[in-house]
């Protein structure tokens, strides 16, 4: 006789628990990214290399079955640098030391998130534009910055435009590189960012713009740019940069987007 009921071990539901806390944790980590939508797109092809599989379509089985083993190789040689540096974000979040930190691991956060200081920034902003003053902020929405915060020095400091000036004034040690600002907090200054690929971009567009451009191009965040030479701001979003912006527009872009 067979049995009409499903017989769950304590261990299946175990497994069922890693499995969701392992996805969760891996989309908090790409969430808002390329990788994001990478992903997204390789799971597509697969559920449909599924179905044609179920149907029993051996050619187009075939086909999908191929270009998913080529596609994770091309992938790998492609994304090596990205690969190289997540794995290396990884081994420093969750581990402490020569430990494995659980906490961390099991850290699963809901807090209601600040709002970003948008006078701060935009006082802060204005004045480099003024007094010619090189500058790089890169505004988090929902991509997870931790990684790029951790080539540079992590503050969690107040937003405040007295900040904003210290960090980038040409004395300070924090001035090279960008500063990520996170809801109400400066999380970290003198951040490395990823610089664009885009061979076509106008010889005028020094190394502060092309990674401000290249960070839009793998996060979601909203970045603004203060050139040294002209006082000129941009702004740097999902891969487009936008030259010369001006005041009224910046501050309806920071208010449309974070208020």
């Amino acid at each position: 006789m067979i049995s009409a009921f499903i017989h769950i071990r304590l261990l299946d539901i175990i497994d069922m628990i890693l499995v969701a806390l392992l996805f969760y944790q891996l989309y908090m980590l790409i969430r808002g990214t390329v990788a994001y939508s990478i992903t997204m797109g390789i799971a597509i092809i697969y559920l449909f290399w599924w179905a044609v599989r179920a149907l029993q379509m051996e050619l187009l089985s075939t086909i999908l079955g191929s270009v998913l083993g080529v596609g994770v190789i091309a992938l790998l040689i492609v994304f090596q640098q990205e690969i190289r540096r997540f794995l290396i974000y990884l081994g420093s979040r969750y581990v402490d030391g020569n430990k494995i930190s659980f906490e961390k691991i099991l850290n699963l956060r809901f807090e209601v998130k600040s709002q970003v200081k948008i006078k701060s920034i935009l006082k802060a902003v204005m004045q480099f534009s003024q007094e010619k003053t090189g500058a790089l902020i890169v505004i988090k929405k929902k991509s997870n910055m931790d990684m790029y915060a951790e080539t540079g020095d992590v503050l969690n400091a107040e937003t405040s435009s007295r900040l904003f000036t210290s960090i980038f004034n040409k004395t300070s040690p924090l001035h090279d590189g960008a500063v990520i600002v996170e809801n109400d907090k400066v999380k970290a200054a003198r951040v490395i960012l990823p610089v664009t690929d885009k061979p076509d971009l106008p010889p005028e567009y020094g190394l502060r713009h092309r990674a401000g451009l290249g960070i839009s191009e793998v996060t979601d965040s909203l970045v603004i740019i203060v050139s040294e030479e002209t006082g000129q701001i941009s702004l740097a979003e999902n891969g487009i940069l936008q030259k010369n912006v001006p005041s009224k527009v910046l501050i309806q872009k920071l208010e449309d987007d974070f208020s």
